[in-house]
């Protein structure tokens, strides 16, 4: 449809928009990802539309998709990265898997990593020198970006081997100007890089326009999706309250106010789920919490419907996003204390706070350890969100225990059918990340996403690792299991075993108050370690409530940092094993944080585990030998539990089927 004929349907339509203002709108809604309704985007241009406006959005849309698509090489795109950073007289970039907000899922106009290189991992950062390249991955990714990456163009780097601060180091010539975006690095990794270069003898140079956008003709614009309250029966406190909690922790520093740079904080803050990006119900905005308790939301008004002006009240300030900057200026020169996270807010916004009279203080993420410690409806909000999932968990085991026995099942086949069965539940409104659907050798690449070119069959006598999630209105979910397709070798019985001892010793856990989560750390991989074997991922994260399936400040890994952990908090229970080439094992519960007193005549408070999640663990790849007493009542505790609780909501079959995979061992 021509602009003078759109013009007049949206004036007959009794639209206040122009032509040019609904193009734009559809392609940021283009740019964010469809969701469960992709018609969705079409109640922020009117609340009712038409079927017939409808129709002409449809159209619209489907021709800004049909014209993104860009056929330019991997070689052609890093050439011509090359050339933008010698006219930006720069000798080197480093291009991270990160937007402004440092989130774990970006947008697609922030997707630099991915078009540069091919690289679709959730965490890397490449190196561009004039002569030669590097992507850095840890552990998860090192198959993943050897398959997807040409490793003529991109040396790909396990950072257990080599760090890319050691790696610049050795390669960056004396005397080189290496570039950097600081939207796109947090102020910690800026400074790391910085003491890099120095030490090198080389310059990091902030650019003020990334190079790899002006070489990106396809880039899309910010997605523009629509933004909703989150409902207070699900969140369980309401915004005002929040804020005023959070703000009395800013005044109690000194400060005045505290810059919120983390989407998911400012969602839980302001009882507000968005979905400008994949699997995690955000919306890219930033916020300026003073201590008053007053809020100063930076976000496209054009993403909030006209029922969030009741929501927000007076409590919030709603502001363009190109209005930011702006007012940290303000803020800097105004206020004489500020509070900033450096482990998570960019480096231009800490280096635009640092020009100003106003002194930054640095600590964590105010919202970060609230958000973790889950409420009791937030916590009664994920105990039926997982009850619900288990459902549909346990109906896709039973499907596939029948289906695949005659090897016609792909692992596209299988992550459909699991989606299927998951959006059949109440209150589902999206996966919470890719669905790891890995048969045989796939199952040994950590965070394997099947594709149509990578997609097999499960066949007799191989492993299927599922490692899947969704985001429901009350709860977050995240569990894997481990199948044998057919009859399993030893090996993989003694494999599955090891790694289930470990995911029980997590489980059964009991550890005094202030422990951290690297402490119990070893529990999981002790009975690995005895037969020489480990896994390279951490053993557990933090899972938010209708947010990120990843949250801090807590988790369960080697590593000492982190927060303690505290009843309420939610953290996964996942160890694992990895034969190169071979297959993969991973047994994957939530579990909560819970007090569990303290002993007759002991003298420290204890804290424990509730397992949240309930599915069936396959028995037949448990070598009961290996199993002491208490392991094996454990498993038969736990399947007795998945049976009384999940067979009233089974079909007859699944139950039968159900009861016989969860008799005793």
């Amino acid at each position: 449809m021509d602009q003078p004929t759109l013009t007049k349907l949206l004036k007959a339509e009794g639209i206040a928009m122009s032509a040019t203002e609904l193009h734009t709108l559809a392609q940021g809604a283009a740019a964010a990802p469809p969701g469960l309704n992709p018609d969705r985007w079409m109640n922020l241009v009117t609340p009712a539309p038409t079927l017939r406006l409808k129709t002409v959005l449809r159209d619209l849309m489907q021709g800004i998709t049909s014209a993104s698509t860009s056929s330019e090489s991997a070689v052609s795109r890093l050439i011509a990265l090359r050339k933008a950073l010698v006219d930006a007289n720069i000798d080197g970039f480093i291009v991270p898997r990160a937007d402004e907000h440092q989130g774990e899922y970006v947008p697609s106009c922030a997707q630099r990593l991915s078009w540069l290189t091919g690289f679709t991992g959730s965490a890397g950062t490449v190196a561009v020198l004039d002569d030669r390249a590097a992507l850095f991955v840890d552990g998860r990714y090192t198959l993943q970006a050897e398959m997807e990456v040409d490793q003529e163009l991109y040396q790909v780097v396990s950072i257990a081997d080599t760090s890319m601060d050691d790696w610049l180091a050795d390669e960056l010539p004396d005397g080189s100007r290496l570039g950097y975006d600081p939207r796109l690095h947090s102020r910690n990794q800026a400074q790391r890089l910085r003491k890099t270069c120095e030490s090198a003898g080389s310059s990091l140079i902030a650019v003020d326009r990334n190079p790899l956008d002006s070489v990106w003709t396809t880039q899309p614009p910010p997605p523009i999706s629509p933004v909703a309250a989150h409902d207070e029966r699900f969140a369980g406190q309401g915004l005002r309250e929040k804020c005023i909690q959070i703000a009395s922790r800013i005044s109690e520093s000194g400060s005045e106010a505290t810059v919120l740079t983390m989407t998911d904080s400012i969602a839980w803050l302001l009882n507000l789920r968005g979905g400008d990006v994949e699997f995690t119900p955000l919306a890219m905005a930033f916020a300026i919490l003073h201590r008053d308790s007053s809020v100063d939301l930076f976000i496209d008004a054009r993403k909030l419907g006209p029922d969030l002006g009741s929501h927000l009240g007076s409590q919030v300030a709603i502001h363009a996003p190109e209005h930011f900057g702006a007012a940290l200026n303000r803020l800097k020169n105004e206020t004489k204390q500020i509070q900033i996270d450096p482990a998570t807010a960019n480096d231009w916004i800490c280096r635009q706070l640092a020009e100003g009279k106003a002194k930054l203080i640095e600590a964590t993420d105010p919202c970060a350890l609230p958000k973790a410690i889950k409420n009791s409806a937030e916590l009664d909000g994920t105990r039926a969100a997982h009850l619900r999932d288990g459902v549909a968990l346990t109906r896709f085991l039973h499907w596939i225990n029948n289906a695949s026995e005659n090897g016609q099942i792909t692992e596209i086949d299988a992550a459909d059918q699991l989606e299927t069965f998951r959006r059949q539940g109440k209150n589902f409104q999206g996966l919470s990340f890719p669905t790891i659907s890995g048969a045989g050798n796939h199952g040994a690449i950590v965070h394997y996403r099947v594709d149509a070119a990578s997609n097999r069959p499960l066949l007799p006598g191989e492993l299927y690792l599922v490692d899947s999630g969704a985001q429901y209105l009350d709860g977050t979910t995240d569990v894997t299991r481990t199948i044998a397709v057919g009859t399993p070798s030893e090996e993989m019985r003694d494999r599955f075993t090891r790694v289930l001892k470990g995911h029980i010793a997590i489980a059964t856990a009991l550890f005094p108050v202030g422990t951290v989560g690297g402490q119990l750390d070893t529990l999981a991989r002790q009975a690995l370690w005895n037969a020489g074997l480990d896994y390279e991922h951490g053993t557990g994260h933090g899972v938010g409530s209708f947010l990120n399936v990843h949250e801090g400040p807590h988790r369960i890994s080697k590593s000492l940092a982190g927060a303690p952990l505290k009843p309420g908090m939610i953290v996964s229970n996942e160890p694992g094993y990895y034969k190169t080439d071979a297959y993969g094992i991973r047994i994957e519960n939530l579990v909560t944080v819970v007090e569990r007193g303290r002993p007759e005549s002991g003298e420290r408070d204890l804290l424990g585990f509730d397992t949240l999640t309930w599915a069936p663990i396959d028995r037949c790849l448990v070598q009961k030998s290996l199993l002491n007493d208490k392991e094996s009542n454990w498993l038969n505790r736990y399947h007795t539990k998945v049976r009384e609780t999940l067979t009233p909501l089974l079909d007859n079959d699944a139950a039968v089927w159900l009861k016989s995979v969860t008799a005793s061992i």
